[in-house]
């Protein structure tokens, strides 16, 4: 990875006529800025299909691509839809604001009328599509057919108790009886890789790389854990005996109930780890580069005891360490790997990363304090890391200024020499930019100088999250020649 920069951006957030973003003209022409701009990546969110809460890190399959992305106009170009069917459901009031019980309640039905008009179409493709892919395609539209089947009840609560425990002959009779609905949920696949893998190769010949997301736990009601419950820490009736979650801290007393089913890693260790092998392998379809969520989780994870409605009472157990991170590395020589070692740190942590050689993250937004020297200081960001104004899941740079106090903000604004006439996004752009790390990434509402409330995701916080969304016209010629200026000044790009 050579010294570079790029942009961090969910899907989502891409500008549409059709309420949220898509891999559709937006998508290629977000790809045209990054180019123009000479920045090297595109960093996005997990790509999986979302449920209830709608974030991308609780997801209904390890695998499967979320089809809120399928852009609808190129499916209107090839003769599945009608225009008229694309542009009367309503899909939200404001462009800059995903609405998701708009975008469920209309999506699907769209997409049901491009399956009905599907015979015929790409029937070859479809049945390689389905072969290269069967490993995880049978269990994932089973599972959605039978989810629709109940009324979208979370496996846990389907009353058939043989599917719902995935035995073999309640998998034969829902599988013939949900016929249409698996091929629906089929095809629906089919679009969305056809559509990521047409974006992925004009990033590719536009010199663009994709950075992608892998959240260290999977969600309770998905596919991964249905299809193959003896991976997790579940008992008799297929419940989670521990959840995972972070302990208490000075920010949260309670700590954080996350409430994911945790791994069986000595299970998972007599397999020969092949369940997280195939799920890096199936991010190596999507991605040039991988985020590894939650890093320190490979270490040791907080425990919890499931039906505790806090972290309070959880305790630490050990990870699978280098045991794992070293298979996968070794496995998947040619994917590169970041690792989110954010959060409780300890010694043992920063020993896995080292051994690991993969790069750790710097935030900028943790790094000026006046009292107290700080890792995530512009001077610490060595090269073997990847430097971030902040994250999705921290405040826009006018979010972080509001809430900085005014010793931090003083401090700040003389280290990193912020004038009135740059502003503070664009002086921590600046300073992000100038450290020595190999690859500085910033957010797109960073770029734009967006308010506070343009904020992706406030941990802790279960509604009004993941909704921000660019709206056409605000990526300008002059802002594009602004973020090449400062990129090329600091060779970057």
């Amino acid at each position: 990875m050579l010294r570079s920069s790029g942009i961090l951006l969910p899907m989502s957030a891409l500008p549409s006529p059709h309420g949220i973003g898509t891999m559709g003209h937006a998508a290629y022409e977000f790809v045209d800025f990054l180019r123009r701009a000479h920045q090297t990546y595109w960093q996005l969110l997990p790509l999986g299909p979302t449920g209830y809460g709608d974030s991308p890190y609780s997801s209904f399959s390890s695998f499967a691509g979320n089809p809120y992305y399928i852009d609808l106009d190129l499916l209107a170009e090839e003769g599945l839809l009608l225009g008229e069917e694309v542009e009367t459901p309503d899909w939200g009031d404001h462009p800059g604001w995903v609405d998701y019980g708009k975008i469920y309640n209309s999506r699907f039905a769209v997409l049901r009328l491009a399956y009905r008009r599907a015979d015929g179409y790409c029937v070859d493709e479809r049945a390689a599509f389905h072969a290269e892919n069967a490993d995880w395609l049978t269990d994932y539209t089973l599972y959605m057919a039978v989810k629709s089947h109940f009324d979208l009840a979370a496996w846990v609560d389907w009353p058939d108790e043989g599917i719902r425990l995935h035995r073999p002959e309640a998998v034969a009779i829902y599988s013939k009886m949900l016929r249409d609905e698996i091929g629906f949920y089929e095809f629906l696949q089919f679009l969305f890789f056809r559509q990521w893998e047409n974006l992925r190769r004009y990033a590719h010949e536009n010199g663009i790389q994709l950075i992608g997301d892998i959240p260290i736990y999977v969600a309770l009601d998905s596919a991964d854990v249905w299809s193959a419950p003896g991976f997790f820490q579940l008992d008799e009736k297929n419940l989670p005996v521990e959840v995972a979650g972070v302990p208490p801290d000075a920010l949260n007393d309670e700590g954080q109930l996350w409430g994911n089913p945790l791994y069986d890693w000595e299970r998972m260790r007599r397999d020969g780890y092949g369940w997280w092998i195939r799920r890096v392998g199936g991010a190596q379809k999507l991605y040039d580069v991988v985020r590894i969520d939650h890093f320190r989780g490979f270490e040791s994870y907080w425990a919890v005891p499931s039906g505790d409605n806090t972290a309070q009472n959880g305790r630490w157990r050990p990870g699978p360490g280098m045991e794992l991170v070293g298979l996968l590395t070794s496995w998947f020589p040619q994917l590169r790997f970041i690792a989110e070692n954010l959060g409780y740190l300890t010694p043992e942590v920063a020993q896995l990363l080292s051994d690991s050689g993969l790069p750790g993250m710097k935030i900028l937004e943790f790094g000026f304090d006046p009292h107290s020297e700080s890792d995530y200081a512009p001077h610490n960001c060595v090269y073997h890391s990847i430097c971030y104004v902040g994250t999705h899941d921290n405040e826009t740079v006018t979010g972080w200024l509001e809430g900085a106090g005014k010793g931090c903000a003083a401090y700040a604004a003389d280290y990193m020499h912020i004038t009135p006439d740059e502003g503070w996004c664009w002086g921590m752009i600046r300073t992000g930019m100038s450290t020595a790390s190999r690859l500085f990434i910033v957010q797109m509402q960073d770029v734009l100088e967006a308010p506070p409330w343009t904020r992706m995701n406030e941990p802790g916080i279960a509604d009004g999250n993941w909704r921000w969304r660019l709206q056409p016209g605000e990526i300008t010629p002059a802002l594009t020649e602004k973020l090449r200026e400062y990129t090329v000044r600091y060779r970057r790009g």
